[in-house]
C-alpha cells in the first residue's frame, strides 16, 4: 500500500472498532486509501455497536460518534457514578440499550456494581470507561478508570501519552501505563515498537513527549520492544505490561 502498487481505489468506507483508533491512523489510512474510516463503541456487556460516527456528516477526530437510535447515553460523575457533568467535562460514560446483557452468570455482586438503578426505569450499564460529551452529542472516550494514572496528584491518561507517541514517525506501537514510583506513587511509562529501518533513542522520545506534553505527563521511562502483549482482536494489553514491570513480588500483593 505504502508503495504505490495497489489500487485501493474501490475502498469507500471502513469501520473501525475493538480498540480506540489513534489520531494518527486514521490520518495515514484515509490519506493512503482516499477511504474513510468509521469509529465506532460498544462493549461485551451492550453487545452490539451502541455509538457510531454517522458516515454522512462530520465524523470527528477522537470521537466515537453518537448514541445509536434507542441508545441513550450520559457522562455522570465518576466518583460516584450518579449526577450529570457538563459537556466537556469527563465523567464515566453509563448507558441504557435494548441489547445490554442481563447479568453476568453466577455473579450477582459485580452484576450490582455495573448494573444500577438511578431513579426510575431500566438499570444503567456502568461501562467504566472515562469520556466527555460535545455540544452536539458527540462521545469522546478519554481512557479506562482501571487505567488512569496518579503521579504527584495529578491525573494522567495513558492515551493520551499514546497519541502523541504514536505520531512520531518511528514509532509503530505503543503501550502506556503506570507503575509505582516510591517520590511520585505512579509514573507512567511507554512500551514502544519501532518501525523497520527506523532508529530513535528513549532521550529523543522523551524531549519529543516534553513539547506535546505537559510535564508531569511525560513518560518517566521508555522500553523498547520488539512487539507488544495484545488481545486476540488486536488491543495492546496496558495491564500486562504493568504486571511485568513490577514484577512478580507486587504481582503477589
Amino acid at each position: 500500500m505504502r508503495a504505490g502498487k495497489i489500487d485501493l481505489r474501490s475502498i469507500k468506507l471502513c469501520f473501525s472498532g475493538a480498540a480506540a483508533l489513534m489520531a494518527e491512523t486514521k490520518r495515514q489510512f484515509e490519506a493512503a486509501t482516499g477511504a474513510r474510516i468509521i469509529e465506532g463503541y460498544s462493549l461485551t456487556e451492550g453487545l452490539m455497536a451502541c455509538c457510531v460516527n454517522p458516515v454522512k456528516g462530520p465524523s470527528k477526530i477522537g470521537s466515537i460518534g453518537l448514541p445509536l437510535p434507542d441508545v441513550t447515553v450520559r457522562i455522570v460523575d465518576p466518583e460516584t457514578g450518579a449526577g450529570d457533568v457538563p459537556p466537556g467535562q469527563v465523567g464515566e460514560m453509563i448507558m441504557r440499550a435494548p441489547q445490554r446483557m442481563l447479568e453476568y452468570w453466577n455473579n450477582p455482586l459485580e452484576t450490582a456494581e455495573v448494573l444500577r438503578t438511578h431513579g426510575a426505569g431500566e438499570p444503567w450499564l456502568h461501562t467504566g470507561d472515562l469520556a466527555y460529551m460535545d455540544d452536539e452529542g458527540y462521545v469522546f472516550l478519554v481512557d479506562r478508570k482501571k487505567d488512569l494514572i496518579k503521579t504527584s496528584g495529578f491525573q494522567v491518561w495513558p492515551r493520551e501519552i499514546e497519541e502523541i507517541l504514536s505520531a512520531h514517525p518511528a514509532v509503530l506501537e505503543v503501550g502506556v501505563a503506570g507503575i509505582p514510583d516510591d517520590a511520585k506513587g505512579e509514573v507512567a511509562k511507554a512500551w514502544v515498537v519501532i518501525k523497520a529501518g527506523q532508529q530513535v533513542t528513549e532521550g529523543e522520545l522523551r524531549a519529543y513527549c516534553r513539547e506535546r506534553l505537559a510535564p508531569y505527563k511525560v513518560p518517566g521511562q521508555i522500553e523498547f520492544r520488539a512487539e507488544l502483549p495484545k488481545t486476540m482482536v488486536g488491543k495492546v494489553l496496558r495491564r500486562a505490561l504493568a504486571a511485568e514491570a513490577r514484577g512478580p513480588i507486587s504481582e503477589e500483593r
